[in-house]
């Protein structure tokens, strides 16, 4: 089976290659989120020759610099992980998605602890989670548009759900880079994406769609960077009950010669029911699926909106 190429910390995959000689294996992405990807597991701070076990390592903000040292301020190797992090991040474009260990200095994606030094220059006790993981800002910096989270916040089924849907919607689009882009192809992908970008901003609808009226008035590559990046930016804003409803009720209007009275009533009561969270968005997108699955509608078929990523990983029973 195809997989799609994410990159990981090696340590979530059970590697040991913590600072304490242990690791922080996560079963979710090895065992769930693995039967659909392909990992590229890395631990920066191994990289770069560090042992397991080894010193802990921690951002200290030092002169206005931060820096990754030991608590004692003994180990320093903020230049060897920035070098390393920058290098390995460059190369990094085939990847369709990334999982970071949180509160890692290396690969923490946000709210990592930063201590101040004191006057041994050595980390003080305390600091503010304020900071970024030295391997995880390089990452985004240089891939702006690939999806990434953390392991902690796949806990939470929304951001969970929202990371994997980013995951396979960049896949696609890197798919079609690959296959040769076109004006129809791109017009094509935007047709099949266009209620799954309702269903999370409507002003990013609106914008994308004023885009690709610029076709053939303006360079292809422009108009697809600008497209992708907008595409991402959408989905990287959390569709909520509101813009789900608005979909589905979209989605409805196009069975309403084939439904009988009382099959369009069931479906605008279970939507109604969805908008006022007495059932979860699986429901009214069951019966959508199953008059679908009646009334065949080709345009329908294929919106990414019904089926955004594999069902098998159960991502909208909580939403």
């Amino acid at each position: 089976m195809y997989k799609i190429r994410v990159g990981i910390s090696a340590c979530l995959l059970g590697q040991a290659v913590r600072f304490d000689g242990g690791h922080k294996h996560s079963s979710f992405c090895e065992r769930e989120l693995g039967a659909h990807f392909d990992y590229h597991p890395v631990c920066p701070e191994t990289a770069i020759g560090l042992g397991a076990p080894r010193a802990a390592i921690r951002l200290v903000r030092r002169d206005g610099e931060l820096r990754a040292q030991s608590r004692d301020g003994a180990l320093d190797v903020t230049d060897r992980l920035i070098a390393f992090s920058e290098r390995q991040a460059g190369r990094l474009d085939f990847l369709s998605g990334y999982i970071l260990c949180a509160k890692s200095p290396s690969c923490g994606m946000e709210r990592v602890r930063v201590y101040t030094a004191n006057d041994k220059g050595s980390g003080g006790e305390g600091g503010a989670k304020e900071g970024v993981g030295l391997f995880a800002r390089a990452l985004m910096a240089a891939n702006p548009l690939l999806p990434v989270e953390e392991d902690g916040r796949l806990c939470d089924p929304v951001l969970r759900e929202n990371f994997v849907l980013r995951v396979f919607a960049y896949h696609d689009w890197q798919q079609l880079c690959a296959r040769g882009l076109s004006a129809a192809s791109l017009t094509d992908f935007h047709a099949r994406y266009k209620y799954l970008v309702l269903s999370h901003a409507t002003c990013h609808y609106k914008t994308l769609g004023r885009l690709l009226g610029d076709l053939g008035r303006a360079p292809l590559d422009e108009i697809a960077q600008r497209y992708i990046q907008g595409l991402m930016e959408a989905l990287g804003l959390r569709a909520n009950r509101r813009g789900h409803t608005n979909v589905l009720m979209h989605l409805q209007g196009y069975f309403k010669r084939v439904l009988t009275p009382s099959q369009k009533q069931e479906l605008c009561e279970l939507i109604d029911k969805y908008r006022t969270g007495l059932v979860p968005l699986l429901v009214p997108l069951t019966l959508l699926r199953h008059h679908l699955r009646e009334h065949p509608n080709p345009y329908l078929a294929r919106q990414v909106y019904l089926n955004p990523h594999p069902e098998s990983l159960r991502l909208r029973y909580g939403l």
